[in-house]
């Protein structure tokens, strides 16, 4: 169960390194001057790269180090509060360790002080998902629900509303939950969708990026639950890393408790009962990965103390989540689909999937991850009428293998723009030019969100008739 506890703040030397352009970096820093901290902000960026981000700090007592890390912030510093993207192996914290200091991340302070139980939702793929429908569920019973983590809202936004039955629902990246595994910390409801090869730029092994997703129920106790994606291998190998309770869900096996699907029927089988949550049709989400993100989400939902009926009005009124098969515009009778969330190869698999029978036009490419993309470009390639490449890292690597395997490809283009306008001169009616970029966005934008966002005013530039000539 989570431990709350009061942090005395005051006087406390803290660094936070890496501000960052959106708004972890921000609400950490504005509690951390709220709770008497002497606060100093250090980022590689310079001001004019982060001026949005200043403008929001701009009347706080902080102190800001810009276009630069300075030695003697790290030995003088008391806490070091380390933005995700900011490796754990970096040598200013082991400098800063090395000096006394304690390294916290905006989740782990969070752990400490929040008042209410805690789901923690993390996975390769459908984490966002999950916890948005997570989140669409509880609002059912308790309209107040937080939403928050690793989905654009920093916890600390939403803090000074959270009570002790506060229902709060996290997304957690892997590299949050490598500062939660080091101060030994776990989500009362931890949930686990999948787990595939991603972010090996950053790790040194797909086995240490498995360890790091693990560590969301390493630290549970008895009395904690954690509900498993039974029908990915890797994802139910972690059930037994704590002594949480496992709640499976996935296919059924006729026994398990959990939430799983017969046919068409979600059901949820708890207690000694086994009751229909709703069919298939009735959720209104593309793709058949929506089945297991609305099971795992229902399951942690009515485990935290929704009801059956809160369950089946969330999952019936569910939206899709911005950035993931999001329909944009229908233009010249060929649908615009933004995906670009879709930052590994397990996640273009299941988008291609959601398209089966329809013509594609692929949007891909990008930065590399040091995952491999040969098996997804002989996917790919079968799949999809064309292929258009945003430039990257990984597009050269990519751009070769889709080639080998005889897919019909177009680019590196070095903008969203030239790349949606080729996308739309190569689509016929009926058509969908699919954003799945199976790579992450740095380069050519600041993130994904960036990406996706560059691609809806693509696409709005061909609905307004400023369009294409074939």
């Amino acid at each position: 169960m989570t431990t709350t506890r009061q942090l005395d703040l005051r006087g406390k030397r803290v660094l936070v390194m890496g501000l960052g352009t959106r708004s972890g970096g921000l609400g950490v820093t504005r509690w951390l001057v709220a709770q008497g901290a002497e606060v100093t902000v250090t980022d590689l960026r310079s001001a004019e790269e982060l001026r949005s981000s200043l403008e929001v700090l701009r009347d706080l007592p902080v102190r800001f180090v810009l276009g630069e890390h300075r030695r003697e912030d790290f030995e003088q510093a008391e806490i070091v509060v380390r933005n995700p993207a900011v490796p754990r192996e970096s040598p200013w914290l082991a400098l800063a360790r090395a000096a006394g200091a304690r390294i916290e991340m905006e989740m782990t302070l969070f752990f400490r002080v929040c008042p209410a139980p805690i789901i923690g939702v993390t996975g390769t793929k459908g984490k966002t998902t999950t916890a948005t429908l997570c989140a669409t569920i509880l609002r059912q019973w308790k309209p107040e629900t937080v939403l928050a983590g690793n989905l654009g809202r920093s916890v600390f936004e939403v803090f000074p509303a959270i009570a002790p039955d506060t229902p709060v629902v996290l997304e957690l990246s892997s590299w949050q939950l490598e500062g939660l595994d080091e101060q030994g910390m776990s989500p009362d409801i931890a949930v686990l969708t999948t787990i595939s090869p991603d972010h090996l730029d950053r790790y040194p092994s797909f086995e240490a990026y498995v360890d790091a997703k693990r560590a969301i129920a390493r630290h549970q106790r008895p009395g904690d639950w954690f509900v498993v994606n039974r029908d990915d291998p890797v994802a139910w190998s972690c059930r037994g890393i704590a002594p949480g309770r496992v709640i499976a869900f996935g296919e059924d096996d006729g026994a398990s408790e959990g939430a799983f699907y017969q046919g068409d029927r979600l059901i949820w089988r708890f207690a000694n009962r086994e009751e229909e949550l709703l069919h298939r049709k009735e959720i209104p989400l593309p793709g058949d990965h929506a089945v297991s993100n609305a099971l795992a989400a229902a399951a942690a939902a009515l485990l935290r103390g929704a009801t059956l009926e809160h369950a089946r009005a969330g999952l019936r009124g569910a939206e899709p989540v911005p950035h993931r098969l999001e329909f944009v515009a229908s233009v010249n009778g060929v649908e615009y689909i933004n995906d670009t969330a879709a930052t590994a190869p397990v996640a273009v698999l299941a988008a291609l999937e959601t398209f089966r029978g329809r013509p594609i036009v692929l949007i891909g490419g990008g930065a590399a991850k040091g995952v491999s993309l040969a098996g997804l470009a002989q996917v790919v390639a079968a799949r999809a009428r064309a292929v258009v490449l945003l430039d990257g890292t990984a597009t050269p690597e990519y751009k070769a293998a889709l080639e080998n395997a005889g897919a019909c490809v177009f680019g590196p283009y070095r903008s969203m723009e030239e790349a949606v306008h080729q996308a739309a001169r190569l689509a016929k009616p009926g058509d969908v030019v699919l954003l799945s970029p199976g790579c992450a966005s740095f380069g050519l934008f600041r993130d994904e969100f960036h990406r996706g966002e560059a691609f809806r005013a693509a696409v709005r530039q061909l609905a307004s008739g400023r369009g294409v000539e074939r």
